[in-house]
């Protein structure tokens, strides 16, 4: 085992600078911290190599900088590569630079698009469009020298080979955003290519009782079974569940590091929640799939990496969940795994009519196990002095709002303890009561949360207030309401498009060269025409019902028969449009869905 000190921080594996040069044949990349190589990328044949720099680049060239590769994806015109072109400073990490991804750019290799036909220029426009979308929703970030795939307990128990090794290859693969993008370009490249991650980073310098110390908080998305909110529920066969996330809390002071992880995500059930245009859609359990082995899949995984399991369920026990958290709590009962303990718990009725206070009970319940799980701390001279045996796995329906709370009151409470342990806080003292920095504590979680909702759900995320000031107020209800409703918009008519987004960044779906030539194109297919006309028709009878109860000066028999007619026929199409509803949703059309089997149009 290493100490995570010395050899990671001196060891950088990847520049951090380049000079890309675009030529008529050729696009070359110079690292400027070592000119004496370029990577070569022909714009003819595809093919790169990395070569001594014996002047190939021609004078006249103008030269750009870019701040490293995220990988290649190949479209309809062939092959584009992606790169980093501005960053952000974020902080640091156990002495390494963490940075934010601002802007990237999407460059076409090869060096004409003559061979697409209109249709295809247009399909591969289409495509490129949608790659943006994905890098455009926040936020990813990297490290030149810090694999930030790992936690620091993961990163403790590696051989003393591990920093030797292509921070592509030594990544955990969940959290490796740009894989696919990488897979095929990186492996001769490395020191060109960054990898990324998908989530949240906050990192705070911090004063207690005189004492400066650096708090940070890492959220990473798994890139298995991700989408959208009703897009992406439950589990796939492989056992990986729909919003995965795993969370660090960091503390570094006088060169003692400590973290504790918590994770999330979706019940580890085969269950959907499609949308149909209606507010709640129908949840589905799957009747004809093997829930047992699916979740025995996904916890021996869990146990294998984080150790014991204590999973919170936050779901209600009552109404359209009920049964849901029925089939989970036999599922667990059937794991008969004494490294798993289920804790369910109805947030919606222990804390109704705004009685917040009342998750004390929550917390208060499991505080016994939280302090027997520990958290991971390592000295100042290297030296282990505690690891952390496990987690709490906590979920509600969406894993995003009721779970950010209990998570963010978990944490506060380890934090607490570590911040006594690394004498930074007298016994005593709570992070409650250091008005400040509870303020900032507050301020991240509910950053945090608003975050990991706007990558999952498309908005910010709901009881945000409690996090922000530790109570419910009616100015946070209002806003929850207003999110409810954009949710409601983008799940029902934009999360298809973001779904096919992934996928082409995930490599879900690999584009095929002749598609709009010898092959269909999945993007050309067309909606039917009621998609269209429904709307079109209710937004006439509206407005002529709007009109005529509006600017009519004087109100008679003939205007009351109007505003009937307009009236009903509002209502006639408003119910063909909610009857016909999942032929009004905008649902992927690159790939389609049964139960987590990812079931492919073509592949090349």
């Amino acid at each position: 085992m290493n100490s995570i000190t010395a050899d990671i921080k001196t060891t950088s594996l990847i520049y951090n600078e380049f000079n890309m040069y675009i030529c008529p044949n050729n696009i070359f990349i110079e690292p400027v911290q070592n000119t004496n190589i370029i990577l070569n990328i022909d714009r003819i044949d595809f093919t790169s190599q990395k070569q001594t720099n014996n002047g190939q680049i021609p004078t006249e060239s103008k030269s750009q900088t870019i701040a490293g590769i995220l990988g290649v994806v190949k479209l309809l015109i062939g092959p584009y590569i992606i790169i980093i072109k501005k960053k952000k400073f974020v902080g640091k990490i156990n002495g390494h630079d963490i940075w934010q991804l601002i802007d990237i750019d999407i460059l076409p290799i090869p060096k004409t698009k003559l061979h697409l036909n209109e249709t295809q220029d247009r399909m591969d426009i289409e495509y490129l469009n949608m790659i943006k979308q994905t890098f455009n929703t926040p936020y990813y970030y990297f490290s030149y020298t810090y694999d930030l795939t790992h936690t620091m307990q993961r990163l403790y128990n590696t051989s003393t080979s591990f920093v030797n090794i292509p921070m592509y290859e030594r990544a955990d693969q969940r959290f490796l955003w740009n894989h696919y993008l990488l897979k095929n370009f990186c492996m001769e490249h490395h020191e060109f290519c960054v990898p990324i991650i998908h989530g949240f980073i906050a990192i705070n310098n911090c004063i207690l009782n005189g004492k400066d110390f650096v708090w940070t908080v890492v959220s990473r998305r798994s890139r298995n079974r991700h989408g959208p909110r009703l897009l992406k529920r439950g589990i796939d066969l492989n056992g990986n569940v729909a919003n995965f996330v795993e969370t660090e809390m960091i503390v570094e002071y006088n060169n003692t590091k400590s973290s504790y992880v918590q994770t999330r995500g979706s019940i580890p059930l085969y269950w959907a929640q499609y949308p149909t245009l209606k507010y709640k859609p129908a949840m589905q359990i799957a009747q004809n799939e093997n829930h047992l082995e699916a979740a025995t899949i996904h916890f021996n995984e869990q146990i294998s990496i984080y150790g014991q399991q204590i999973l919170i369920n936050l779901i209600d026990h009552r109404g359209a969940e009920q049964e849901l958290e029925r089939n989970y709590h036999d599922i667990v009962t059937m794991l008969d795994n004494n490294k798993i303990k289920y804790e369910a718990f109805d947030f919606h009725s222990e804390c109704k009519k705004m009685r917040w206070d009342r998750l004390s009970i929550l917390v208060n319940r499991v505080a016994h196990e939280q302090d027997n799980l520990k958290y991971f701390l390592l000295g100042s001279d290297g030296k282990l002095l505690i690891l952390q045996k496990g987690v709490f796995r906590t979920n509600c329906v969406d894993c995003l709002d009721r779970t950010n709370v209990v998570q963010s009151l978990l944490g506060r409470r380890m934090l607490t303890v570590m911040l006594q342990k690394m004498d930074i806080l007298n016994f005593g003292q709570k992070v409650e009561d250091q008005l400040d920095f509870e303020s900032l504590f507050k301020s991240v979680w509910a950053d945090h949360a608003d975050i990991i909702s706007i990558q999952y759900s498309g908005t910010g995320a709901l009881k945000t207030d409690f996090t922000r000031t530790g109570k419910r107020t009616y100015n946070g209800m209002f806003r929850d309401l207003k999110n409810s409703l954009l949710r409601y918009y983008k799940n029902n008519l934009r999360d298809g498009v973001r779904q096919d987004s992934i996928d082409l960044v995930l490599g879900n779906y690999v584009v095929n060269a002749e598609e709009s030539a010898s092959l269909s194109c999945p993007l050309e297919v067309k909606p039917a025409l009621k998609y269209f006309m429904y709307p079109i028709i209710l937004m006439i009878a509206l407005a002529m019902f709007m009109a005529n109860a509006v600017f009519t000066s004087e109100y008679n028999t003939g205007t009351y028969i109007f505003l009937l007619f307009w009236g009903t026929m509002v209502m006639c199409v408003l119910s063909l449009i909610f009857y016909y509803g999942k032929e009004f949703v905008n649902y992927p059309r690159l790939s389609s869905f049964d139960n987590g089997k990812r079931l492919h149009h073509h592949q090349s």
